[in-house]
């Protein structure tokens, strides 16, 4: 995908659960519109990106 990450063995871009939820959409919707992508790296993806602001401050 053009160097954009995605969920392992998936071309769903991790970007996309950033849009969903920003959108006001929830955890569940997103795995519903992408059901190749297992909550637990759904899980994943918002525990790294917590980690990551959590380091920033």
């Amino acid at each position: 995908m053009h160097g954009v990450p995605v969920f392992r063995r998936t071309r769903v871009p991790v970007l996309t659960l950033f849009d969903y939820l920003e959108g006001g959409d929830t955890l569940e919707g997103f795995l519903a519109g992408f059901p190749t992508v297992p909550r637990a790296l759904a899980l994943d993806a918002l525990e790294e990106g917590k980690q990551l602001l959590l380091a920033r401050v």
